[in-house]
């Protein structure tokens, strides 16, 4: 039986040895010699604001000096798709996350760490542009990207690329902010609006038009917390911070009634959800309070700090849409109730899974 001749795309072909001049990712970039040297010098270090010539000697670890002081470490990996959404990318993104994971402890950001997951057959283009808005989102929230690490593997092995940060932050003296301190008569309060992370991605991934474009709210939030915790010094009463991202606003406050053993009392009505993001999500059928944001934060504030810290929160840009929407009662340990514009109260259950999958 006579085999019909199989259709080869040279564009699929990937060159195993090194190639010095390509416009995409081999494997030879991965291998620690001079392909990897060049990758660094010529694409990542010039993307994160270092000086031409200012390079010094490799070494294995990035060295800070930091007083004397509590330090906050945090790392998560960012496999978003698609890379580019509207109002920022997987890079920005990266940065920003990371900092915010920093922020909710309290501590400010001193130095980043990148690592890349490339994929044979990238083009160094869309890594150019990634790499570049690290670097800006970095410069822009007043961190280095101190160090960092590159691995390629083979083509269908990853997702064009994947990035992991790590950062380190110090947290000031007197600040103590965690899940576990959330008390009874705490308010609850929002730095603005909810879903538009989630829905910028959807609107790439499925093509579809809702009328207008939803941005990402992807931001730096240390700048914020910063103003919230010189209002309230120095009686420390801002109890717990969350940025909302996996699982949205839900996620993160019963996560947090989890941790104190308190109940959680939403006003829905109060909630601040873009008339877009709410359009999207019935469309899509999908919870608005469960949709993730990249820019925002909740806060567990006792109440004789509340005004401070709103208006503290209000005089900045992150800040200004700021919003009391619940407080944290004795009834319903570890759930989140919600009342609703008629009046009327409900359990608001926490998603199996995700909504949407690899928004972050």
């Amino acid at each position: 039986m006579r085999e019909e001749p199989v259709a080869i795309d040279p564009e699929d072909w990937v060159c195993p040895l090194p190639l010095r001049e390509t416009t995409r990712i081999v494997a030879g970039h991965g291998g620690g010699g001079i392909l990897s040297e060049e990758l660094i010098e010529n694409l990542f270090l010039p993307a994160f604001g270092a000086p031409p010539g200012s390079v010094g000697p490799s070494r294995d670890s990035a060295v800070l000096e930091v007083a004397a002081g509590r330090i906050a470490v945090s790392t998560d990996s960012y496999v978003v798709a698609p890379l580019f959404f509207p109002g920022g990318d997987i890079g920005d993104l990266a940065v920003n996350g990371t900092i915010n994971d920093l922020a909710m402890s309290g501590a400010q950001p001193l130095g980043l760490t990148a690592g890349f997951i490339l994929e044979e057959g990238l083009e160094l283009e869309v890594l150019a542009r990634v790499a570049q808005s690290m670097g800006k989102a970095a410069d822009a929230a007043g961190v280095r990207i101190v160090t960092g690490d590159t691995k390629v593997v083979g083509k269908g092995s990853a997702d064009q690329l994947f990035v992991n940060t790590a950062g380190v932050g110090v947290i000031p003296a007197g600040v103590d902010i965690g899940p576990e301190r959330a008390c009874v008569g705490d308010d609850i309060i929002v730095s603005g609006a909810i879903g538009e992370h989630g829905v910028a991605i959807m609107s790439v991934r499925a093509g579809i038009d809702f009328g207008t474009v939803v941005t990402t709210d992807s931001a730096p939030l240390h700048r914020l917390v910063a103003a919230m915790l010189a209002a309230d010094a120095p009686e420390g009463t801002i109890h717990a911070l969350r940025d909302p991202t996996r699982g949205g606003l839900v996620a993160a406050v019963v996560e947090i009634a989890r941790a104190a053993g308190v109940g959680i009392l939403l006003d829905e009505g109060a909630i601040p959800v873009p008339e877009a993001v709410a359009s999207a999500c019935g469309f899509l059928g999908l919870d608005p309070l469960q949709v993730a944001n990249e820019g925002k934060l909740v806060a567990f504030v006792a109440p004789t700090a509340t005004e401070a810290v709103l208006a503290a929160m209000r005089a900045r840009p992150e800040g200004a849409g700021a919003a009391v929407i619940g407080r944290v009662v004795a009834d319903h340990p570890g759930m989140a109730v919600g009342r609703t514009s008629f009046g009327t109260t409900r359990v608001i259950e926490r998603e199996l899974g995700e909504q949407l999958p690899r928004i972050c």
